[in-house]
């Protein structure tokens, strides 16, 4: 059944007695009292957006930027590196801590964001309990409930975690999220939300999904009806603003919460179509998957063949329980594409490798040559093996 289309009605799931009706987790909509908020990787674009969103809330008395350099907003600064021990010295007095200082970027040195995103994460986590932090609150993806031809449109956000750690970034998620799950447990009294957003798009955002529209030809799977949801990275914002300043029960059971974040409804292939001005190459899955991960095994493209799932099946989630905080998104899954596309006109990626302008023309002409030259070799080679 077709998902609700962008513009409908807001998904409330409350039972107006203060909880999202989802495994017993509370939400309480009172007035806020947390005091104090510390975010990680605030010298980071994403953290930098969020730090600035705090401070202009008006509804937090202390904003605290942690990173291992100074950035440029008003708030108070310490430096220090989120995978230091030291970092509990840094927090102290802190409500909340949002924990932005992780590394999504295409190409980036596995080692180094491996320790960064997870060791990282792992660091937080343990120093937000020693230092007496209620809340912490860590940022995912929507990545990790796997895309997957039988996921139903949309998941629920509850839905199991089904992705497998094949890449080096969702691995890296995965990770982050069962350190995420096990912290209540480890340390009593911490509170963890795990945010999981869409197709993060908007100023300054490079993944293999952004980078998929910088193609000449989009990407499909013969038989598979592609969707897709986005998340502008100032609504992503305005949902941290919400989940950071969210109120918990003093002391009580052990929480966990996890709030998907993302435009409601979803793109059809032939509106994605229709609005980017691009056709789909229709492969079938075996040459697609099989192909991209022999290109990446010899260093050809970034992208695997698990990053390539996310382009061709569905990952669509409904989020429920951000909105049960009062949160609405300023971009619907159009305007948010429309942005992307203004954001990468000019650019042109093959393989997930961004061309310069000189190598644009001729670039897309190779590229589109190559694709279906080794498509059709690729092709003729299975049809001689089930003949033989």
């Amino acid at each position: 059944m077709r998902a609700e289309r962008d513009g409908g009605h807001v998904p409330n799931a409350s039972r107006g007695d203060g909880t999202d009706g989802g495994a017993g987790r509370t939400i309480r909509r009172q007035r806020s009292r947390v005091r104090c908020v510390a975010v990680t990787g605030a010298a980071r674009p994403l953290g930098d957006r969020l730090v600035r969103a705090l401070l202009a809330s008006g509804s937090v008395r202390k904003t605290i930027a942690i990173d291992t350099i100074r950035g440029e907003s008003e708030a108070t600064w310490r430096l220090a590196d989120p995978r230091d021990p030291a970092l509990a010295d840094r927090l102290r007095g802190v409500d909340t801590l949002v924990h932005l200082a992780i590394d999504s970027g295409v190409g980036a040195d596995r080692a180094w964001q491996e320790s960064l995103n997870v060791h990282g994460t792992a660091a937080a986590l343990t120093a937000a309990a020693a230092s007496g932090v209620r809340h912490v609150v860590i940022v995912t993806s929507a990545q990790v409930y796997g895309a997957s031809p039988a996921n139903p449109v949309p998941l629920d956000e509850d839905a199991e975690v089904r992705a497998l750690p094949e890449s080096g970034l969702l691995r890296d998620l995965l990770e982050m999220e069962r350190l995420a799950a096990q912290a209540p447990r480890t340390h009593p009294g911490l509170s963890v939300s795990v945010v999981r957003p869409a197709a993060v798009v908007g100023p300054g955002v490079d993944t293999v999904i952004t980078r998929h529209f910088e193609g000449p030809r989009l990407l499909g799977v013969k038989g598979t009806a592609t969707c897709w949801q986005f998340c502008h990275v100032d609504d992503l914002i305005s949902a941290l603003v919400r989940i950071a300043l969210r109120d918990l029960d003093a002391g009580g059971e052990e929480r966990y919460a996890v709030f998907a974040v993302g435009a409601k409804g979803f793109l059809t292939r032939a509106e994605v179509e229709r609005l980017s001005g691009k056709r789909h190459v229709d492969l079938p899955a075996s040459v697609a998957f099989g192909t991209a991960e022999r290109l990446h095994r010899i260093g050809v493209t970034p992208a695997t063949a698990g990053d390539l799932q996310y382009l061709v099946y569905p990952w669509v989630v409904e989020p429920r329980r951000i909105f049960t905080l009062g949160w609405q998104p300023s971009y619907d899954n159009e305007a948010a594409l429309r942005l992307l596309l203004t954001e990468t006109a000019g650019r042109l990626t093959i393989g997930g490798h961004r061309l310069g302008r000189r190598d644009a023309a001729a670039g897309a002409a190779v590229g589109a040559t190559v694709a279906l030259v080794g498509t059709a070799a690729l092709v003729r080679r299975a049809r001689r093996r089930r003949r033989a």
